[in-house]
Formats: structure tokens, C-alpha cells, sequence
């Protein structure tokens, strides 16, 4: 079992920057793919960003692709989220989760979630 705590979220204008954090706890971080997703208010979750157990493999939803860059260290049980360039609409709460099946993007898939972080990008 994997507890994802979220944590880097905030207020920062079109074009700024932020880094989200995750911390997992538990000794098999390592085994779990790992996901990013954002929910929007009125919107369904969606998929932002996904990570391979190695961190080798990485996947982004056009919408950020360029922009984001997801990355992990297993010897700290530690996954991120580097946003650049942001823009309004990449206002959401922010989710990380660990996955049941490895090289998803449907959230279904994702068995283990944080709490989430707000980000929220001015304009």
C-alpha cells in the first residue's frame, strides 16, 4: 500500500512556474508506475502526466506537453511535477497517484491517490 502526499501547489501568474512534490511512504514506491492528473471545478479528472517505475518512460497530455516535465527519485520515494509556461487554464487541483497497471492515462487505472494541490494561474 502507498500514501501520496501532495504538496508545491499555489498562485502564480501566466508564464510562471511551480513544482509540485509528492512524497509516497511505503517500502515498495519503486513497483508503482506513477501518474499525474488535474480536476478542474465542473470538470471531469483528467491525465497530465505519467512516469515509469524506473523513470526512465514518460508520457504527457498534448495540452502540456513541452511545458511539464515529470520526474521521479525512488531512493527519497519522491515523484514531481515541473510546470512551465503556465497558463490559465492549467487551473486545478493537482493530483498524484500511484498505478494498479503500468502506462495509463485512465485514472481507473490508479489505485492509490493523494489529497491534492491547488494550482491556480492568474492572467
Amino acid at each position: 500500500q502507498v500514501q501520496l502526499v501532495e504538496s508545491g501547489g499555489g498562485l502564480v501568474q501566466t508564464g510562471g512556474s511551480l513544482r509540485l512534490s509528492c512524497a509516497a511512504s511505503g517500502r515498495t514506491f519503486s513497483s508503482y508506475d506513477m501518474g499525474w492528473f488535474r480536476q478542474a471545478p465542473g470538470k471531469e479528472r483528467e491525465f497530465v502526466a505519467h512516469i515509469e517505475r524506473s523513470g526512465v518512460g514518460t508520457m504527457y497530455a498534448p495540452s502540456v506537453n513541452g511545458r511539464f516535465t515529470v520526474f521521479r527519485d525512488n531512493a527519497k520515494n519522491m515523484v514531481f511535477l515541473q510546470m512551465n509556461s503556465l497558463k490559465p487554464e492549467d487551473t486545478a487541483v493537482y493530483y498524484c497517484a500511484a498505478a494498479w497497471v503500468g502506462g495509463s492515462t485512465n485514472p481507473r487505472n490508479y489505485g492509490y491517490w493523494g489529497q491534492g494541490t491547488q494550482v491556480t494561474v492568474s492572467s
